[in-house]
């Protein structure tokens, strides 16, 4: 498949989520598909691939994702 790039409804966000909670996760990749019933749920990825998102956006995500785990582990230490 390709990626592109969409905005996310607030349907889409919460089942994005909840999915990944559900599964025990922090970080997931979550596949949506938009159907006439609202956003339906494909699959929650454990370890997603990255390729595609970052060409769609043209940004360096698995780096992003290291920010984020480190501003996390500090704000968790400090406490």
């Amino acid at each position: 498949g390709t990626a592109s790039l969409v905005k996310i409804t607030a349907a889409e966000k919460k089942m994005a989520i909840k999915a990944t909670k559900a599964m025990g996760l922090q970080v997931a990749g979550v596949d949506i598909i938009r159907s006439s019933k609202g956003p339906l749920l494909l699959e929650v990825n454990s370890s997603p691939g990255l390729e595609g998102i970052e060409a769609a956006t043209e940004k360096d995500i698995a780096s992003l994702m290291i920010q984020a785990v480190e501003r996390h582990l500090k704000y968790h230490s400090q406490g």
